[in-house]
């Protein structure tokens, strides 16, 4: 690497949350406790499925997926923020800033691919459920969630190998609980213009395809219910897509006003609290929207239980 592209910074600081000191025990409490509520609940999910042999339908093998992705979005920034928030060191290494840009953008990324491919599944549900085992077939279901995987870190190295030709050179104050691109960006010293061209190109249709094939399965599940309308059929498609509408409208929304409505590109508190939403918050309610609207989730949850108190 030339010179002129290594960074003379060895570390950033993180400044955290804008929260008071006095308050720092607080919502060290509040954000621990919602971490560990987040990676329980998305863990007993993966359990769940796991074991009862009525969830192994393609719907519940993409929502383990997510579940997955969800301690491990979660785990790249919380455990870190929650450390400097004990221990008052806002210092990450310039290896460690990059590495957590590297994983949290992988993840983001691979939620957004998945929520894609859930709404492909419901399309095919209930506007092809005669053909649904043969659409939806085991292969299928693994090359969608391989592809997730392959793209999502595909993604993630395009932009971090951007990230580490750039120099850092006086300012390495980040204001935010997390390494942010946009916020690296700003303080770095370099020509920015290749990154910020693939951030709204690249990184924008990763966003909206995944997005456009969302939306274009619920217009088809819509015109479908609605040609033969009824309740008994509106109910059954609220049931079958209202979890995962709501977690797409709670995810989108977020991100919506962290990258593309945020009014300038400072950090700002709006931001970050975005962030804490559709970092911290999302992953810790995914299970609780797919287990309280969901019949089979709550039966298998019953039978553990059962299991589980038969060997006390």
């Amino acid at each position: 690497m030339r010179p002129e592209n290594q960074s003379s910074v060895s570390e950033f600081l993180l400044l955290g949350l804008p929260i008071s000191p006095e308050q720092q025990g607080l919502f060290f409490a509040l954000f621990l406790g919602m971490y560990l509520t987040t990676v329980l609940g998305n863990l007993l999910i993966i359990l769940l499925i796991k074991l009862d042999s009525h969830l192994h339908t393609p719907m519940y093998f993409f929502l383990s997926h997510l579940a997955f992705s969800d301690i491990c979005l979660s785990s790249v920034t919380v455990p870190k923020m929650l450390m400097n928030m004990q221990t008052h060191e806002k210092s990450i290494p310039h290896v460690g800033c990059i590495s957590q840009f590297y994983f949290l953008t992988l993840f983001g990324c691979l939620d957004n691919f998945l929520l894609g491919v859930m709404a492909y599944d419901r399309f095919v549900a209930i506007c092809q459920p005669l053909h649904y085992t043969t659409v939806m077939r085991q292969e299928v279901c693994l090359s969608l969630v391989a592809g997730s995987w392959f793209f999502s870190c595909a993604h993630a190295l395009l932009h971090t190998l951007l990230l580490v030709q750039l120099s850092f050179c006086a300012d390495n104050t980040i204001p935010h609980f997390f390494c942010d691109l946009i916020v690296l960006l700003k303080i770095s010293c370099s020509d920015i213009s290749l990154n910020e061209l693939i951030m709204f190109t690249e990184g924008a249709m990763v966003v909206i395809l995944p997005l456009i094939s969302i939306l274009g399965s619920y217009i088809h599940i819509g015109t479908t219910v609605l040609k033969v309308p009824s309740m008994k059929r509106l109910f059954k498609a609220f049931s079958t897509c209202g979890s995962h509408l709501f977690v797409v409208s709670l995810y989108y929304g977020t991100i919506a006003v962290v990258y593309f409505f945020s009014s300038s590109w400072d950090s700002n508190d709006k931001d970050i609290i975005a962030s804490v939403v559709y970092i911290v918050v999302t992953p810790m309610l995914n299970p609780f929207i797919y287990s309280l609207r969901n019949r089979d989730i709550k039966q298998a949850l019953e039978i553990f239980v059962n299991r589980a108190n038969l060997f006390k």
